[in-house]
């Protein structure tokens, strides 16, 4: 039997078959539509509560579940990709390049989250046991020397995000070293083990991707449970923090990229029209890999940038290039501090900007990668998810409404990859001038 027979006949091929945003958005919908009809009734709510939290509180298990494994995975074989003998003066520009620009980004966000304050004045409430939780924010000081792990076995067990990270790539940057031994016998090996922990990657996306499916089963009930506390006052944050995160990356594509290029002479109007195609891919796509084809075409045939370039620089983007994800992480994370009556102060900003920053090099560029890393910049400033919170709470809003975010976000990131590129390619001297 083929596998197209075997899902039609199979058992909820009717749910299985639906689009995934479809199904999120109309589990958002019919949660937020439940939600408020609870409101009005304080007895039904709590029985509805009683009742529906252990699936909403299993969606949040399931993520929690994945986050360390993913991280862990997909940093050690992002930055063992890149062998030192390929890195040369071009590897050291374009990773160049991605740092400066995901630290722009996640800047803007910050700003622009400071600013508008989304969230602020929500108060969202969790159950008392989970609500007690207090945050207590580390000093600048901690933060920079928490990054190191003394036992990186310990912080992979307790789920320490920031030395987990540390750890991974050191890790990945020895591996990458070893892969390009001289030593025949050791490069295999390293090579093998490098190959073991991408399957290893490439399985944690099909268990995302599994666990994404029960998302709109988890976003209904946790998004209802939030409005019958809330009432219908939760759709304008809602709204107001998806406009900021826009806001942001319009901010980001005009004065990061725009700046950058007109610096090495480059016209922002003939980028943006040339890069186009590729732009609108992503944002209905949401997979930064899947669009990769279509922004190597469009790098070469329509800005100039030679193959030699575009080839290397391109599939490294895709992996550790996400300034539209940075800017999402910021925002959210500021978001869930506000919402919650836990604004995030300096040395907490400063933590989201560095977890930001290098788990733009974990994101996996599949749908929904974003909203994993979210937990992670969540754990990392003491905002924990925990069954009942009201930062679990806090979270399921985003969840709600993570695709429309997700679109955007996919976007920039390849938009950026793009406009990388072209800069590289022109300190090099490399690129059609007669494109621009």
């Amino acid at each position: 039997m083929s596998d197209g027979v075997a899902k039609k006949s199979g058992f909820m091929s009717w749910y299985f078959e639906t689009n995934l945003l479809a199904r999120i958005l109309t589990g958002l919908i019919l949660g937020g539509i439940v939600g408020c009809i609870l409101g009005s009734m304080p007895e039904a709510t709590d029985t509805f509560v009683k009742h529906t939290s252990f699936f909403g509180d299993l969606f949040i298990r399931l993520l929690k579940m994945i986050v360390v494994p993913v991280i862990f995975f997909s940093l050690i074989t992002g930055a063992a990709s890149i062998t030192p003998s390929q890195l040369g003066r071009v590897g050291l520009k374009t990773l160049l390049y991605y740092l400066i620009t995901s630290i722009i980004a996640v800047g803007i966000a910050l700003v622009l989250a400071n600013i508008f304050q989304p969230g602020l004045g929500m108060d969202i409430a969790g159950n008392a046991a989970a609500s007690g939780k207090s945050v207590t924010p580390p000093t600048l000081a901690q933060v920079f020397l928490n990054i190191v792990p003394t036992n990186p076995a310990e912080s992979l067990a307790k789920g320490d995000v920031l030395p987990i990270i540390f750890f991974s790539l050191v890790f990945g940057i020895a591996l990458a070293v070893i892969r390009d031994s001289k030593d025949k016998a050791i490069a295999g090996y390293a090579d093998s083990l490098f190959h073991m922990c991408t399957v290893a990657a490439e399985t944690m996306y099909v268990v995302v991707r599994g666990i994404m499916q029960y998302a709109p089963i988890g976003v209904f009930v946790l998004i209802a449970i939030v409005f019958a506390k809330q009432g219908p006052k939760a759709i304008g944050p809602l709204l107001f923090v998806t406009v900021v995160v826009y806001v942001g990356l319009v901010a980001h594509l005009v004065l990061g990229y725009g700046s950058l290029l007109a610096l090495f002479g480059l016209k922002f109007t003939k980028f943006i029209k040339g890069c186009h195609e590729a732009t609108i891919t992503a944002f209905v796509t949401r997979s930064s890999s899947a669009t990769l084809p279509v922004t190597m075409r469009v790098s070469e045939e329509n800005l100039g940038i030679p193959r030699a370039t575009s080839s290397f620089a391109l599939p490294i983007g895709a992996t550790v290039n996400m300034d539209g994800t940075a800017i999402y992480l910021a925002v959210c994370a500021m978001f869930i501090g506000f919402a919650t009556g836990q604004p995030l102060g300096f040395e907490q900003q400063i933590t989201v900007m560095i977890t930001a920053t290098l788990a733009a090099v974990g994101t996996a560029g599949v749908p929904g990668a974003g909203a994993i890393m979210l937990l992670m910049v969540l754990e990392s400033v003491g905002l924990n998810i925990v069954e009942g919170s009201a930062v679990a709470a806090a979270y399921s809003m985003i969840l709600g409404i993570d695709a429309l975010l997700d679109m955007g976000r996919t976007s920039m990131n390849v938009t950026g990859d793009i406009a990388g590129v072209a800069i590289v390619s022109k300190s090099e001297k490399t690129i059609d001038m007669k494109n621009w």
